[in-house]
């Protein structure tokens, strides 16, 4: 990628992600849209004056094959995700691609396999993980200066008032909580206590058998445990913790882009950490897309495509057990 221009975004859908990181790579040094495309052109018309986009097609396959498109930003639903980050492959472009990467274990590895033959950058758009203080947490943790973590607790929810009809509510767009926010919990879990030996999950389903509320409690080798929600029908607390043989981190609301965490020690003592982040925290997403284009990289230590598919794995047994199906299941 030539280090004396921008990297130039195409974004692949107009929805309300795709608002929201369009904002945001407008405050990333290094980085501009170029294109966009919906599957109206009335929609990619209107997205691209609002965010002062040059180009705006009606057609996805002409954003993927646009020359000035150096990275194409996949934004559509779950379900749509394998089929546009292959129509971006087949023009040769790198991908950023919203969170879950698709709908089973079995798409994400097909996926991450076809990159990697291909030699094509692909990432999740699991933007928690490239944030400053998660980063920090990280490095702490693996240093041991907190002690071994022993238990982590996390939740993630909302109300969501929409119609059976919506990508959240309909099972065959990936509708769910579990994909849509308890990947923010169980991707938590994963980075401080690894891939988990025993998982066992309960949920409440809607009436068309997707998942509106669910629970999950995780085993793992060192014994360590972890407890993690997710809610489509409440204001749930949306905080986190983790705790160790030394202490305790305790994250606010909005656990998954947090600025401030404290640290409760043994003894009582506290101590708070600060880290801000840019724009609404999707900055730094594009940030590390950049990073790795920019340095030949086809694959984010930050978020690597092992990690991703994992996880894609773990929310297949999650929803086995809760009885939620998808038509991509084999």
């Amino acid at each position: 990628m030539p280090a004396d221009r921008p990297v130039r975004w195409g974004v692949l859908a107009t929805g309300k992600i795709a608002t929201t990181f369009a904002r945001n790579l407008a405050q990333a040094d290094g980085c501009e849209v170029t294109a966009v495309a919906a599957r109206r052109l009335e929609s990619a018309v209107r997205f691209a004056a609002e965010h002062g986009i040059g180009t705006a097609y009606g057609d996805y396959r002409a954003l993927v094959e646009d020359p000035e498109v150096d990275v194409v930003y996949v934004a559509t639903p779950h379900a749509l995700h394998k089929e546009h980050v292959m129509l971006a492959f087949e023009a040769g472009k790198p991908v950023l691609c919203e969170k879950a990467i698709t709908l089973t274990g079995d798409d994400a590895a097909e996926l991450a396999a076809e990159a990697r033959a291909r030699g094509l950058f692909l990432m999740e758009a699991m933007w928690m993980r490239c944030l400053p203080m998660i980063r920090r947490l990280g490095q702490l943790v693996d240093s041991g200066a907190i002690g071994e973590v022993r238990q982590v607790r996390a939740d993630l929810g909302f109300r969501v008032d929409k119609p059976p009809t919506d990508r959240l509510l309909d099972p065959a767009l990936g509708g769910g909580a579990l994909l849509d926010m308890g990947i923010y919990p169980l991707t938590f879990a994963h980075l401080f206590l690894g891939e988990p030996a025993h998982v066992a999950a309960t949920a409440g389903l809607s009436g068309s058998g997707v998942d509106l509320d669910i629970a999950m409690v995780q085993s793992y080798a060192s014994g360590a445990i972890a407890a993690l929600t997710a809610s489509m029908t409440s204001l749930s607390p949306r905080t986190a913790s983790i705790a160790t043989d030394l202490g305790r981190l305790d994250f606010g609301e909005a656990f998954h882009h947090p600025r401030t965490v404290t640290w409760t020690g043994a003894d009582g003592s506290t101590e708070t950490l600060h880290e801000p982040f840019l724009g609404t925290g999707l900055v730094h997403e594009a940030l590390e897309v950049v990073r790795c284009l920019r340095n030949g990289e086809i694959e984010s230590p930050l978020v690597p495509l092992d990690e991703t598919v994992a996880l894609m794995r773990q929310m297949d047994v999650i929803r086995r057990q809760v009885g939620v199906r998808y038509a991509a299941d084999r």
